[in-house]
């Protein structure tokens, strides 16, 4: 019997290895495959910008790498005593403007950098609505947006009357997303995407309307995968909502993904988009990561010593192959740990 309804993942010619350079932008579940890799010892960066959900902002932060125009105070609003970006996730602000725009700069140089040699983005879309600033409580603090009824990346819990939501028309989406690869690939011929929709639903917009944007978001981005050659889909709202499909597998919201939902989709995209001779080297590496986390009960026995010393002659070998790879966390505490022993 069949208790599962598989879903056949096209991978590409060329996958990810070790070697390749991989850039994430998008939702909160970015992250979730973002900080897997790059515990994994792969060379990530992730969410330049923080986490954006619309296509809109995510496209936006992606062109704005190629250009690494600097910002300025400007560029800033304040709002009960904290500086912000209309384009920047809130972990981004602080109460001092100079140092707002330090990190928000500082990221976007790193970005720019970064994306010259990358060889992977991997786009992760969480929601088909936008907030445009519309209207301001007259404050000399808070600028306008460069074009009037401009989306916003982040709201910064501004009163909402500032804003209008829209759901964006698919072609709008479609527009977006060919606008901002077509200008990725002008700047790095090299690039290949991965396009992927968020399991994550947004349920402050009602079950309905989060149907209605999560749909859109599948149907551009089919689109556009069919439109290049250098373009790849992967399911992760399938894997969730189709495979999975059971509350057990969800966090106490309701909403979010839980670990063993996040592993599996995780484990997932290893065996599509990973190339097989760094899958076997992840295995490795997860032997290591892990074993560099153990806290012992009793550190003094002689089982933890040879553990320790087993596990910096492996690491030291892993190093020695892959040079490229930074085990100087591993390595330190392997070695440490052995001295205090």
């Amino acid at each position: 019997m069949q208790f599962q309804i598989p879903i056949q993942i096209n991978s590409p010619e060329r996958q990810i290895n070790y070697n390749d350079k991989i850039l994430l932008a998008g939702s909160c579940f970015t992250e979730h495959i973002g900080n897997a890799l790059q515990g994994l010892k792969f060379s990530v960066m992730q969410n330049p910008n923080g986490i954006l959900f619309d296509p809109y902002s995510v496209c936006r932060s992606l062109k704005s790498y190629i250009h690494n125009k600097k910002y300025n105070e400007h560029d800033l609003f304040r709002l009960d005593d904290v500086w912000h970006s209309w384009q920047y996730h809130s972990r981004f602000s602080d109460i001092d403007w100079s140092a707002c725009l330090n990190n928000i700069n500082n990221s976007l140089e790193k970005a720019h950098h970064f994306l010259k040699k990358a060889d992977w983005i991997i786009i992760t879309l969480g929601s088909a609505f936008c907030y445009r600033l519309t209207k301001l409580d007259g404050s000399a603090d808070i600028p306008a947006m460069e074009e009037p009824g401009e989306p916003v990346a982040n709201c910064h819990r501004a009163p909402a009357q500032w804003f209008r939501k829209d759901l964006i028309a698919i072609s709008d989406i479609i527009s977006v997303l060919d606008d901002c690869i077509n200008r990725m690939l002008a700047f790095n011929q090299g690039l290949q995407f991965i396009l992927t929709v968020s399991p994550v639903r947004h349920i402050r917009d009602g079950v309905i309307e989060n149907n209605r944007s999560k749909a859109r978001l599948i149907e551009a981005v089919h689109q556009i995968v069919n439109k290049y050659k250098q373009a790849f889909y992967f399911p992760a709202y399938e894997l969730v909502i189709d495979v999975l499909r059971d509350y057990r597998f969800y966090d106490v919201d309701l909403v979010h993904p839980n670990y063993m939902a996040t592993e599996y989709v995780l484990e997932k995209f290893t065996d599509s988009f990973i190339a097989k001779e760094s899958r076997e080297l992840m295995d490795e590496i997860k032997k290591i990561v892990i074993a560099g986390r153990h806290r012992p009960f009793q550190p003094g026995t002689h089982a933890h010593h040879s553990f320790l010393e087993t596990h910096l002659e492996k690491t030291k070998a892993l190093a020695k192959q892959y040079p490229f790879l930074d085990f100087t966390r591993e390595l330190n505490y392997f070695s440490q740990a052995s001295k205090n022993r």
